[in-house]
């Protein structure tokens, strides 16, 4: 349970983090580089004397290392671009709900039994998430850019299974430690490929203070990830529980934020939204504990 409770309040404190950038000027973008380079160098000097020399000829990691890292940068770029034309609103909602992607994924490819209680709790969960997220100023603002929102859906919920597939079957001598500091280091170096490209471009000017950003930043996005991959062995639930139980308790936990310290709207939807995702959690924590 620690592992899985750490989790989501490093995810959480993500949130805040970027709620801040608007505040101190920080270019989103480039302090999302920097941030994926913090992160590498955190699982690295944390974790790495975990390395072990087997793990190059064994398993199929490399491959899955690189397909997290290029989901992990161009998944950010898309949720930029599609938040300007789509709206905050509905692309957070398409994030967000991509958990049932990688729920169904999980509960037809392991076949994982399911209840009525557990599918009661799902059905609560995905809906807890949508009445948090939903706003209405932003339903008018839906354009062209439509399939922005249908890739961030199917590819947030194809990268939250990949890292719960790899943690279960390809992790046999390469710790979740490492698998999680290697892959964002390949975003890193995407990111920064990108970032050099624009300022040299003149699409962008380099901003220092967005180094420091990224440290900021960098620090609990590695512990998110590496957390949530051994929390599906942690806790003795079933791999869908552990994700659905994270995405909900930090959309309650972000949503409480919001409303408390950055003085976000309170309205009936959220509060019903709230409620529902509560449900959610205590019906699936029983669902696997009776």
């Amino acid at each position: 349970m620690i592992p899985l409770i750490f989790s989501i309040l490093c995810s959480s404190l993500i949130f805040v983090i970027f709620k801040l950038f608007p505040k101190y000027q920080i270019d989103t973008f480039q302090a999302i580089v920097f941030n994926y380079f913090t992160a590498f160098i955190c699982g690295i000097a944390l974790f790495g004397n975990e390395w072990k020399s087997q793990a190059l000829s064994t398993g199929n990691w490399p491959m899955f290392i690189v397909l997290s890292g290029v989901l992990f940068i161009s998944l950010f770029i898309l949720m930029g671009k599609s938040s300007q034309q789509n709206g905050v609103a509905l692309t957070s909602i398409a994030v967000k709900m991509s958990m049932a992607i990688s729920m169904l994924f999980m509960i037809v490819l392991y076949k994982e039994s399911l209840s009525v209680l557990k599918i009661t709790g799902i059905a609560l969960a995905i809906l807890g998430v949508f009445l948090v997220s939903f706003s209405q100023s932003d339903e008018k603002k839906v354009n062209s850019a439509v399939w922005m929102l249908f890739f961030l859906f199917v590819g947030s919920g194809f990268l939250d299974f990949i890292l719960n597939y790899v943690q279960r079957y390809e992790l046999r001598f390469l710790t979740p430690s490492l698998f999680s500091a290697f892959g964002f280091g390949v975003a890193g170096l995407i990111g920064l490929g990108s970032l050099i490209f624009q300022i040299r471009t003149g699409k962008t000017t380099f901003s220092p203070r967005s180094i420091l950003a990224g440290i900021v930043l960098g620090i609990p996005n590695y512990f998110s990830i590496f957390l949530l991959m051994l929390s599906y062995k942690s806790t003795g639930w079933n791999d869908s529980t552990v994700l659905a139980i994270t995405n909900v308790s930090v959309v309650i936990l972000a949503a409480l934020v919001g409303f408390l310290a950055f003085k976000e709207n309170v309205t009936v939807r959220k509060i019903l939204g709230l409620l529902a995702a509560i449900a959610a959690i205590v019906i699936l924590y029983f669902a696997n504990n009776l």
